[in-house]
């Protein structure tokens, strides 16, 4: 049965989730202690438990489902305003930039490497992160719709689908060469390609 926290409770959570985030941009998750996120985030020892009964392994869940909103969070506020081609173009730049400046590691597959991406904890939190933003470009794609600048017709889940494939399949090649070549093309080809859709 989960527990549920006062609001104190949760804020303080929240707080260490944070703080342990920081540290683990910075040191990886393979050699960050327990110790160096409670010195980071000035909790105790058994402060920490209560919070993360599962120690380390629950604790970077938590900051794994962190990492996931932030993808998220760093795109807006320009993933929420796909009304335009102008806001598409916006949010691609944003999204290089984000990638640009994270550079060839990645937050996330760091996490999932030392917690296992299999498990069912970790496997929820990237099938949610995926549906969010699969949805959020779709959501963009049908007000292109509405406001008649792409087909009735277009395939509109089919298309935010296709486009976040591309992302990930850039973002994955850049994590391998430290280039967003790739990303870039992607989203440049998807996004080219709804404007042709719309004539």
């Amino acid at each position: 049965m989960e527990r549920v926290l006062t609001p104190k409770g949760e804020a303080t959570r929240a707080r260490i989730v944070a703080g342990a985030a920081e540290v683990l941009r910075v040191h990886g998750p393979a050699v960050t202690t327990l110790d160096d996120i409670r010195a980071r985030t000035g909790t105790s020892k058994s402060q920490l438990f209560h919070y993360f009964p599962g120690g380390k392994d629950d604790l970077l869940l938590a900051v794994a489902a962190h990492e996931a909103d932030r993808v998220l969070a760093d795109q807006q506020p320009h993933l929420g305003r796909l009304d335009s081609w102008d806001a598409w173009h916006r949010w691609r730049d944003a999204v290089v930039e984000r990638y640009r400046a994270q550079g060839d590691t990645c937050p996330l597959s760091s996490l999932f490497a030392q917690v296992g991406r299999s498990t069912p904890g970790a496997r929820a939190i990237v099938v949610q992160l995926m549906e969010r933003w699969q949805e959020h470009l779709a959501t963009g794609i049908r007000a292109l719709r509405d406001g008649g600048q792409v087909p009735a017709s277009l395939d509109v889940d089919e298309a935010a689908t296709a486009l976040l494939a591309g992302i990930q399949g850039g973002v994955s090649i850049m994590l391998s060469t430290g280039r967003t070549t790739h990303l870039e093309a992607a989203l440049d080809w998807h996004i080219g390609r709804l404007r042709t859709a719309a004539g």
